[in-house]
């Protein structure tokens, strides 16, 4: 891709690295973004990936990319998330295992989790010792927002004795606070935990330098999102990389508009969605301008990095009829230290 090279020289003196994504249904996202984790793993030293997906499942993964554990498709589908579950995703886990295979554990790429929802593995480490926090292994995110108290009791009650009981009572912990949280709260609740999650890793090893792939709106530095919280924390060591497309189709669950409370019980099946070339004056028409290509914005000089930009943006779910035409304004310099553009998005494949 144009620009990688150029890209990956201004990284010097950063230690973590968003990676995000406009939707979470595009193979060339998934596949530009495997590209950008070999090149901070072999180019400049970085020896953790970190994923916005659960973090007591990624264990699991994390035992496959490093000793060969049980199956890595198998690994993969067990972090509950349709959107990971696809070939490209599967390609990734691959190429870190194959990387891993005869090096020292020192040299090793791990693969960890920082979001605390689908958490089943947690309950399951404590068994029946877990009680009724065993309810937070399918509970969605603002689901249970009048037991946050009795949970959080319960977390705190948790016998802890080794640190593998340390790691699973934290992560049912931060569970709670994301089911019981109220819905105007939800976003900034559940990017607090996964910036924490990102704080352990750097406060373990000091000298960690860490590949975070999430959405664009968690990699932004906006509001209180996780990107906001790293560059609060960390300052210029965390460095936003935003994705974003031109035309094409994408998968994604449709909903109807409107609350999502009882549609996310019933979550309609995962569909491909198309869309047409980006509006004039749209970031991703400005960026169409140059084709594919990444490129670092901390050194650039345009004027209309500076300025509010419609851009497209979807997460896991879309509003049936009316995706086509959803912009979030977007400032580019203020919200991404980086930009990288694909101009056709396919769907990504599930396996």
């Amino acid at each position: 891709m144009d620009g990688l090279r150029e890209w990956g020289a201004a990284l010097d003196g950063v230690r973590v690295v968003g990676l995000g994504e406009s939707t979470h249904g595009t193979a060339e996202f998934f596949r530009l973004k495997h590209r950008l984790v070999e090149h901070l793993v072999t180019e400049h030293g970085f020896r953790t990936f970190a994923m916005e997906a659960s973090a007591s499942a990624a264990l699991a993964v994390d035992g496959y990319v490093r000793r060969g554990e049980g199956d890595g498709a198998a690994a993969l589908a067990g972090l509950g998330f349709w959107t990971w579950r696809t070939r490209e995703v599967l390609d990734l886990v691959e190429w870190l295992r194959a990387y891993n295979r005869g090096r020292r554990s020192a040299d090793q790429v791990g693969f960890v989790g920082v979001d605390p929802q689908r958490c089943a593995a947690s309950v399951a480490h404590f068994g029946e010792r877990a009680g009724v926090l065993s309810v937070l292994a399918d509970a969605q995110p603002g689901s249970l927002p009048g037991r946050g108290a009795e949970l959080a009791a319960a977390a705190r009650a948790l016998p802890v004795v080794s640190g593998d009981d340390q790691r699973h009572a934290r992560i049912l912990a931060r569970a709670v606070d994301v089911v019981s949280a109220p819905r105007p709260e939800l976003f900034r609740v559940r990017d607090g935990h996964m910036a924490d999650a990102v704080g352990e890793l750097i406060a373990a090893d000091p000298g960690a330098r860490i590949a975070l792939w999430a959405h664009n709106g968690h990699v932004a530095v906006r509001g209180r999102s996780l990107g906001a919280q790293l560059r609060e924390r960390y300052g210029s060591a965390y460095y936003a990389l935003g994705l974003f497309f031109g035309e094409g189709a994408f998968r994604a669950r449709r909903m109807w508009p409107g609350p999502w409370g009882p549609r996310l019980k019933r979550p309609s099946p995962v569909a491909v969605n198309r869309i047409g070339p980006p509006p004039p004056g749209s970031l991703e028409a400005l960026l169409a301008e140059r084709g594919a290509h990444v490129r670092d914005l901390r050194s650039a000089a345009e004027l209309w990095l500076w300025e509010p930009l419609p851009s497209r943006s979807y997460g896991a779910y879309v509003s049936r009829g009316v995706y086509r035409r959803n912009v979030t304004p977007t400032v580019p310099a203020e919200e991404y230290d980086g930009l990288a553009y694909v101009p056709v998005s396919t769907p990504s494949v599930p396996y």
